[in-house]
C-alpha cells in the first residue's frame, strides 16, 4: 500500500462520518458485531490497516465476527470513550499510552523525555518486557489489550518566534501539551511555561498567541495545518507515543477461543503494518512540509537531555513509576538518571 501526503491530509481535513467505516458487501449479520472506535481521521495508516484487517477477521471467520470502526472521535473524546470500553458500550478502542496513564500510570512510560535514539529502540522495549509489563498493568485496571502497540512516532516542536537549538531557548517558551503530568512534568523541568489545551484548540491558541509553540509527532503537524501558524521545526525526538489496542474484558471474553485467535492476530498484525505504512508516510513529510513554509532544524538534544537530569526529572518519574518498571526501560534506553 503506498501512503499519500496530500490524500492523506484531504481525508483528514473532510466531515466526520455520519456512519461507521465499513466493509461493503456484508450479506448477513454477524453472530458478533463489535465497534472499535479511534481518534484518527479516514486516510490516517490506522484506520487504513484497521479496515483491511476487519475485511481478515470477516473472511476468517466466516462473517461470523463483524468490526464496524468509528474514526475521528465519532463516538466521543478520548475519555469519554475510555469509558465507555469500560463499561462495555465500545468494545474496542486505540489509546495512547500517555492519556492512559490517567488510569493506569505506569502506561505513560513510553513517553520518558529522550530515553529512545532511535524506532528500534522503540520496538525492542515494547515489543519486550517493558511492554509486556505495562499489559500486565493495564490488565490489572480491568481492561484487556492486544499484543502489539500502533506507532505515533516521534514528536517535535514547533515555534512562531524562534527555532529550538538548545535548552536556553526553552526558557519561559509557552508552549501547548496535552493534559498528561509527564508533558507538564518535563516542559516545566525544561524552563518552559506548558498551557494545557485540547487538541481541537490548538490551531487558534497558536494564531492568537495565546500559546507560542506546540509539540507532536509530524503527521499530526501536517494534519492539523500547523505549518500555518508556526515557523520553526526543531526535531527534538524528545518523546514516543504509541496507541494500545484496548478491549472492554466481557465483550473479549464472551468471544470463543477461536474466534479470539484470529481477531487478536489479524489486530496484531495491523499493527505492524501501520508501523511500516506510518515510518513511509514520515519519511516524505518533512519535505512537503518544507515546502508549506516550516524551516526545520537539528538542536543539541544532548544537552536538552542533560537539562532534565540536572532539574531531577528523571529520578522523580522513577518514584512514580517504581523500581520495576524503571528497570525494564532502562534495559533499552540505559541509564537515565
Amino acid at each position: 500500500m503506498t501512503i499519500n501526503r496530500r490524500r492523506f491530509v484531504a481525508t483528514a481535513g473532510g466531515v466526520l462520518l455520519a456512519a461507521p467505516f465499513l466493509r461493503p458487501g456484508m450479506a448477513h449479520a454477524a453472530e458478533y458485531s463489535y465497534k472499535y472506535a479511534n481518534n484518527f481521521p479516514v486516510g490516517h495508516p490506522m484506520n487504513t490497516q484497521m479496515e483491511a484487517a476487519a475485511k481478515r477477521i470477516s473472511e476468517e471467520t466466516d462473517g461470523r465476527f463483524e468490526l464496524k470502526i468509528f474514526p475521528n472521535n465519532q463516538l466521543g473524546s478520548d475519555t469519554d470513550t475510555l469509558n465507555q470500553v469500560r463499561s462495555g458500550a465500545v468494545e474496542f478502542f486505540t489509546l495512547s499510552g500517555l492519556i492512559l496513564s490517567s488510569l493506569v500510570p505506569v502506561a505513560s512510560i513510553n513517553g520518558m523525555g529522550f530515553a529512545f535514539k532511535d524506532i528500534d529502540q522503540v520496538w525492542q522495549a515494547m515489543d519486550g518486557e517493558l511492554g509486556a509489563y505495562v499489559r500486565e498493568q493495564i490488565r490489572a485496571n480491568r481492561l484487556e489489550v492486544m499484543d502489539r502497540i500502533f506507532n505515533n512516532g516521534f514528536r517535535q516542536i514547533t515555534t512562531s518566534s524562534r527555532p529550538i537549538e538548545g535548552p536556553d531557548d526553552l526558557a519561559g517558551l509557552k508552549i501547548r501539551v496535552p493534559v498528561s503530568p509527564l508533558w507538564t512534568s518535563m516542559f516545566q523541568a525544561l524552563g518552559c511555561a506548558p498551557v494545557s489545551i485540547n487538541w481541537n484548540e490548538v490551531y487558534t491558541s497558536l494564531q492568537t498567541g495565546v500559546v507560542d509553540a506546540q509539540e507532536n509527532p509530524l503527521s499530526t503537524i501536517d494534519v492539523g495545518k500547523l505549518y500555518e501558524v508556526q515557523t520553526y521545526c526543531s526535531m527534538t525526538n524528545h518523546m514516543w507515543d504509541g496507541f494500545w489496542m484496548l478491549a472492554n474484558p466481557r465483550a473479549w471474553r464472551a468471544l470463543p477461543d477461536d474466534l479470539q485467535e484470529i481477531v487478536a492476530r489479524n489486530i496484531n498484525q495491523a499493527a505492524l503494518d501501520q508501523r511500516e505504512d506510518l515510518t513511509r508516510l514520515n519519511a516524505t513529510l518533512q519535505t512537503e512540509l518544507e515546502k508549506d513554509g516550516l524551516i526545520f532544524n537539528k538542536p543539541d538534544t544532548a544537552a536538552i537531555r542533560d537539562k532534565l537530569r540536572e532539574a531531577g526529572f528523571y529520578n522523580e518519574w522513577r518514584s512514580t513509576y517504581g523500581d520495576e518498571a524503571w528497570a525494564l526501560l532502562e534495559q533499552v534506553s540505559g541509564s537515565l538518571a
